[in-house]
């Protein structure tokens, strides 16, 4: 009864969604000329021979995995790899990495008559979902074809678990499709167990795997041999009001540096001009990425309002505020700029990646700071590339054991 109401709910939404596709279009955040993907008008051609799939709704789910694609990228024994999306930030960085046998598509509509659409043309092999994927007329689809399901990096939260806990045998029902969960955090196993998971495997948590520099645009030389003069400050995958929370800082930490710079990276690009809308009240200078402006004289706030280029200024970074923290979001993934050996700050509601801020801590590389005059004492400018040592040895284990395991499946079945 439950899946009929959730289908009905879907059809009547599918009545709205031209306006829905048009608002999001004009809004930045869908493809006008790909948007008819999630309807089942494909793109690309399947071809012919063994397709692993690989789906995942945004950019952090996509980059955890690209160095096990690109391991199966070079597999000769499979011959092609479809990876499916939801955003059009994920497909564009994807579109920046040069493979040669994987393909990107956006994902369908949860919907049973564009889940038949989908499976009938791509006819995968095996289907590996990542992180909180859970898609209940898709999960059937694949059931009823046999084709295996993985649930890879699985991560549930205790919010999303009480809202799956209210719907019951139904939940119970989805989740026992899953032929194998991974999950990222013994949080996450025991959820598993409770929504009717048979069988869950741990391997460790693939947000500590390096995913390589995937970045293929080239660097503007002389724009970063002009950031080599100043200090620097990076507030990332900042959401709504945390862009003025990073623009005080800024503010308190030049009292003290008057060389000093404050990189902005939004999680949503599309925000870009209300953001500058907002910092101009505090009299801030400000400049973008997208403009192409080579001169940092006299700059405040480098905003940076391009795809695919975080890694490029946590190369220069020391120091590194995640967003999502301040807010309750539950926090954004402050792995990939750790890696350079930048200390990582945060606000008090990272509840979504509690176990790797536990993990930070220990290493002695994070600190919780809840308003401007703490983010700004706590900034340091100089790497430690000594204390992330470990962090990378357990990366490249997490890759082994995970590569090992999917061989199992993918080669020999499940």
């Amino acid at each position: 009864m439950i899946f009929f109401i959730y289908q009905l709910l879907i059809s009547i939404i599918l009545l709205f969604s031209p306006i829905i596709i048009f608002y999001r279009i004009l809004k930045n955040k869908e493809d006008k000329f790909r948007v008819k993907e999630k309807f089942c008008f494909f793109s690309k051609k399947r071809g012919v021979g063994k397709l692993v799939w690989f789906h995942g709704s945004s950019v952090g789910e996509i980059m955890s995995v690209i160095p096990i694609i690109m391991k199966y990228d070079n597999d000769k024994s499979i011959n092609k790899i479809l990876v499916t999306s939801s955003t059009l930030s994920s497909a564009n960085i994807l579109n920046k990495i040069k493979f040669k046998k994987t393909i990107h598509q956006f994902y369908p509509v949860d919907h049973f008559f564009f889940s038949k659409k989908f499976l009938d043309y791509w006819r995968p092999n095996i289907s590996i979902f990542l992180e909180s994927e859970i898609w209940p007329s898709m999960f059937k689809s694949l059931k009823k074809r046999n084709i295996p399901l993985i649930l890879l990096n699985a991560r549930i939260t205790n919010k999303t678990f009480g809202r799956w806990s209210k719907l019951g045998d139904f939940s119970k029902s989805i989740f026992n499709l899953i032929d194998v969960a991974y999950p990222q955090n013994n949080e996450t196993k025991i959820f598993l167990q409770e929504l009717n998971v048979k069988n869950i495997k741990i391997i460790g948590n693939l947000k500590y795997i390096d995913s390589g520099d995937t970045e293929t645009n080239k660097i503007d030389k002389k724009l970063f041999l002009q950031f080599k003069k100043y200090k620097t400050f990076i507030a990332a995958s900042t959401h709504d009001t945390e862009e003025i929370f990073a623009a005080k800082t800024h503010i308190l930490l030049k009292k003290k540096n008057k060389n000093i710079i404050t990189i902005i990276i939004p999680r949503h690009i599309n925000r870009v001009y209300e953001i500058i809308e907002e910092l101009k009240k505090l009299k801030l200078n400000i400049i973008t990425r997208s403009s192409r402006n080579k001169k940092l004289d006299n700059i405040d706030i480098f905003i940076v309002d391009t795809f695919g280029e975080s890694k490029k200024f946590y190369k220069i970074a020391t120091s590194v505020f995640l967003g999502g923290s301040i807010i309750k979001r539950g926090g954004q993934n402050p792995l990939e700029p750790a890696r350079f050996g930048t200390k990582i700050l945060h606000g008090p509601d990272v509840g979504n990646f509690k176990e790797v801020y536990h993990y930070l801590d220990k290493l002695k590389i994070s600190s919780k700071v809840k308003t401007p005059s703490q983010c700004a004492n706590s900034i340091i400018f100089k790497k430690n590339m000594k204390k992330v040592k470990k962090m990378k040895i357990l990366g490249k284990n997490i890759l082994k054991n995970t590569l090992n395991e999917l061989d199992k499946s993918i080669h020999n079945g499940i």
